[in-house]
């Protein structure tokens, strides 16, 4: 019934979809394997994508030649670019997406993308041999083999749903769980543990009264996630979104539910996100403050939905439906659904290479939740990232791995392999340290020729950023030899509150200046603006991050240089760190279990220090 496949993967979430895509367009035949055909790249929790640090990670998936960045494009109702009124290095793109097209587009991509099959049931177990996964067994019993499997569960493994003192057993809010995985998968040697999330209740937009909310706007120029030219929803069409706050007498009602909440009560063990707490956790964790931001959020173009996004919550729904009618504008405020909090099993990611592939079992990767990350982004480019690798390892061909200065995505993986996460992990700029590199804006200059080489990115893809490139030196060129004197630009400058000209000087010099931009500085200078004669807005956005931030750019480039000479050092598979009595105990254990692959991982695992890094130079004659 089944032909054996190259890549079977399981699990049709944002992880899962991007896997099955980028396998099949490098050329494996691809099997997705989904319990629920109908539930294909649902947005579990909040209706959006991107967001700080988010928003680069979608770009680089989009710049490889993923299809996160199209679908959200084709499915926005509103965009923002977040930290405008930061540097480059800190903008980051976000979209409020309608839930319900966005899945059918991800379906429709799907379904459009040769040598991707599709089977409805649940995975029940991994056929293994020797050491080497060949294949899974479904619920109906049926036996389909594969050269690689990858695993994208999300939060369905033993998954226990909580509302207040209620709990049973889920996926997700209506469908069941995944169970008989994380048993075989322990007995097999893997080590799991418990994580936890959760989701706000989701009202009735009709029952609201919006009078009583700041309103929200998506930004008056749209750039979206994708590099190609895709036709986007135009500024004026864009739905508002809106903002309130909680108050005392909210706090009040939601601390009465505590006694009946099951993290409270312990009934959860797993630990949830930090960074995105429930409402509980918020005035628990934040007594002093007296209200708290809550972002209402459409769930599409033609549904009255709403997201209450900051009210996350697993009270008892009539503590829920209580508290939330004491916020302004909710006085009316109708249910669809009480939030809830979600527990699941997850394996923690010191067990993987840096491929995503699993240590103990050769051909079998995970990629997502089960790996213990939070959020679409972070799930769907390690899906991406594993269904290149499975399709390597499938064709004997060499693997692929993004450096910490290479992409965002380089840092997420290497922060879960090195450092593992004991609860569920959230990129921020701040993990970066080349952020000033890894910008937003140039992920198709770092990334699409090698999406290319790989032959996930396709022609067009590439073609594009070629041009992009070439443009970009042109008018860099042009701009370090253009001449401007004093007359043409001394209005302007002192208008911009900047010193004028006392001599002729050059475009370039001028545009180094503070506050001083390159579109301002075209306008002002039409012979400028004729001998660049460029429409294109991101290419002249780029040449001015580039000649203001060159400075800033080199050292960080000088700064990877050196951190490749670490990095260039390996360390073999078979090291014996035991019999290294200088190292600290806590360091020879870190190293034994991760086995890092050079010196530059093992300088970044938690728990080995500077000079335990310098004990292993001087071991290896170094």
């Amino acid at each position: 019934m089944f032909p054996k496949y190259d890549v079977i993967v399981v699990g049709a979430g944002h992880a899962g979809c991007e896997a099955a895509a980028a396998a099949a367009n490098m050329g494996s035949k691809v099997l997705l394997i989904t319990m629920n055909m109908q539930m294909i790249a649902q947005m579990s929790c909040n209706p959006a994508m991107g967001g700080i640090a988010k928003g680069q990670i979608v770009r680089e998936i989009d710049a490889l030649g993923g299809y996160s960045g199209v679908v959200s494009d084709k499915s926005m109702i509103q965009f923002r670019m977040l930290n405008k009124s930061k540097g480059p290095g800190m903008w980051s793109p976000r979209t409020q997406n309608d839930r319900m097209l966005f899945a059918s587009t991800w379906r429709d991509m799907l379904e459009a993308t040769l040598n991707v099959d599709f089977w409805q049931d649940m995975v029940k177990s991994l056929i293994v041999s020797r050491g080497t996964v060949e294949g899974v067994v479904t619920g109906m019993g049926q036996h389909i083999y594969g050269k690689t499997v990858v695993l994208t569960n999300g939060t369905f493994l033993n998954g226990v749903i909580h509302i207040g003192e209620k709990q049973f057993g889920g996926g997700r809010m209506g469908e069941k769980g995944a169970t008989g995985l994380t048993e075989q998968l322990v007995e097999l040697g893997f080590e799991s543990a418990r994580l936890k999330t959760g989701t706000p209740p989701r009202v009735d937009g009709r029952s609201l009264d919006y009078s009583k909310m700041e309103i929200q706007n998506g930004d008056e120029e749209i750039v979206g996630f994708s590099y190609l030219p895709i036709d986007r929803i135009k500024p004026s069409q864009q739905r508002h979104c809106w903002v309130t706050y909680t108050n005392e007498e909210v706090h009040g009602i939601l601390k009465t539910g505590f006694e009946k909440s099951p993290m409270y009560q312990g009934r959860i063990k797993g630990s949830g996100p930090r960074y995105c707490p429930s409402i509980e956790d918020k005035i628990s964790r934040f007594a002093e403050r007296e209200r708290h931001q809550l972002f209402v959020e459409p769930e599409g173009w033609n549904t009255v939905e709403i997201y209450v996004n900051g009210f996350s919550t697993s009270l008892p729904e009539d503590v829920q439906y209580k508290a939330i009618t004491m916020v302004p504008g909710f006085e009316n405020c109708k249910f669809f659904r009480p939030g809830y909090a979600i527990e699941y099993d997850y394996f923690p990611p010191t067990q993987l290479k840096f491929t995503l592939e699993t240590k103990l079992i050769r051909n079998l990767f995970f990629a997502g939740q089960i790996n213990g990350t939070t959020g679409y982004e972070e799930a769907a480019c390690q899906g991406l990232m594993a269904g290149i690798n499975a399709h390597q390892n499938a064709l004997d061909a060499e693997p692929v791995v993004l450096q910490r200065s290479d992409a965002y995505i380089g840092v997420l993986i290497d922060d879960l392999i090195n450092k593992g996460t004991d609860e569920p992990y959230r990129m921020f700029t701040s993990r970066a340290e080349f952020r000033t590199l890894l910008r937003q804006d140039n992920a198709d200059l770092r990334l699409t020729e090698l999406g290319y080489k790989l032959g996930l990115a396709k022609e067009d893809r590439v073609a594009l950023v070629r041009e992009k490139k070439e443009k970009i030196e042109k008018i860099k060129a042009l701009l370090a030899e253009f001449p401007i004197e004093p007359a043409q630009v001394n209005d302007f400058l002192e208008a911009n509150e900047s010193t004028p000209l006392i001599e002729r000087a050059r475009a370039m010099k001028l545009l180094l200046r503070p506050g001083i931009g390159l579109k301002e500085l075209m306008t002002a200078i039409p012979s400028l603006e004729e001998a660049i004669n460029e429409n294109d807005q991101l290419v002249l956005e780029q040449v001015e991050i580039q000649v203001k931030y060159d400075v800033y750019i080199e050292k960080e480039k000088e700064l990877v240089k050196k951190m490749a000479t670490l990095e260039n050092l390996t360390i073999p598979e078979s090291f014996n760190y035991d019999k290294l009595t200088a190292l600290s105990m806590e360091a020879r254990q870190k190293l034994t279990k991760i086995k890092p692959g050079t010196l530059g991982q093992a300088s970044r695992i938690s728990g080995v220090n500077p000079s335990d890094v310098q004990i292993l130079m001087v071991y290896m004659g170094r």
